[in-house]
């Protein structure tokens, strides 16, 4: 079976996904050219410069990370139904999103989230040496946010769907429970969430470009990880906390439900209530190592290319 995947290049999570599909899952065939059983659209944005002729004439596999209703206006819903008459088989990361493209289109859906590589991260004993490596006081409380906040045509206003203003709501009251409370931030787009802390006097480091090997560094340094997002696919990085074995609470959006404990969950009402399990997490995840993540991917598409 030959599967043309394509390609979002834009330094984005789908490019890592379709990296480690070609690199370890060793059970599919895949190939550059189109002359494939299977299309994988796997970043959706970018369907149009796949040509109809071979959508029309291989079977099409059609990843939807999630759907933001805030943005899900008439043009995207315009964009989503063009697409959906070449689409054989949708997959959806999670039930969330599930629930949301079922309204949209009576084509048959799969849900499965996306797998982790074990390789790029894992608990680290020796926390002090990272201490060391980043120039942190081990007495400071870490808290971690790895993802954009801010929309990129201002650079200055929030990307609402993150929940950047819970985020800020939720250290607010940290930082009047934990000493010597710090903020960690990678990653782009972090303008909304430095103004804020800045306005809060509370104080952070941002490693903007950190690396995969950095990135699980800071995760093995953090007391708790903060997801506060309104809308999202995943978001990997529940994945990647729980193979950390890194303290995390969620509000309810993505995989959050099917990898945390419930009292992990929460919502603005019941944040300051939120507890963290991390070996709850650690034994969910297990199954969506690598390449026991790959099966259900492998089942699908062995079920669409049969069929």
């Amino acid at each position: 079976m030959k599967i043309y995947i394509n390609s979002a290049k834009e330094d984005w999570v789908v490019d890592r996904f379709i990296r480690e599909w070609n690199q370890y899952n060793q059970k599919q065939s895949k190939n550059l050219y189109f002359n494939e059983k299977i299309i994988w659209i796997i970043a959706p944005w970018t369907w149009k410069k796949i040509p109809s002729k071979k959508l029309v004439n291989n079977k099409v596999f059609c990843t939807i990370h999630h759907i933001d209703d805030d943005k899900f206006d008439n043009i995207a819903l315009k964009d989503f139904l063009d697409r959906d008459k070449y689409v054989d088989l949708y997959h959806v990361i999670s039930k969330k999103t599930l629930s949301q493209v079922k309204k949209i289109t009576d084509k048959p859906i799969v849900t499965i989230p996306f797998w982790i590589n074990q390789n790029i991260w894992f608990e680290i004993n020796n926390k002090q040496k990272i201490y060391q490596d980043f120039n942190l006081n081990p007495n400071n409380f870490y808290v971690g946010s790895f993802q954009r906040d801010t929309e990129g045509n201002d650079l200055k206003s929030p990307k609402l769907s993150k929940g950047p203003d819970r985020f800020i709501e939720v250290i607010r009251h940290l930082n009047k429970q934990e000493n010597n409370l710090e903020v960690i931030l990678t990653g782009k787009r972090r303008n909304y969430i430095i103004e804020e802390l800045g306005k809060a006097n509370i104080s952070y480091r941002y490693f903007e470009m950190a690396s995969f090997e950095e990135l699980n560094k800071l995760y093995n340094i953090l007391d708790l990880y903060v997801v506060s997002s309104r809308y999202e696919g995943g978001p990997q990085s529940i994945m990647e906390c729980a193979i950390t074995k890194t303290p995390i609470i969620s509000t309810d959006v993505g995989i959050a439900s099917e990898i945390l404990a419930s009292e992990s969950i929460f919502d603005m009402n019941n944040f300051k209530a939120a507890k963290v399990n991390i070996e709850h997490a650690y034994e969910n995840v297990q199954n969506f190592q690598i390449p026991n993540g790959f099966e259900q991917f492998n089942i699908a598409f062995g079920n669409l290319y049969e069929n």
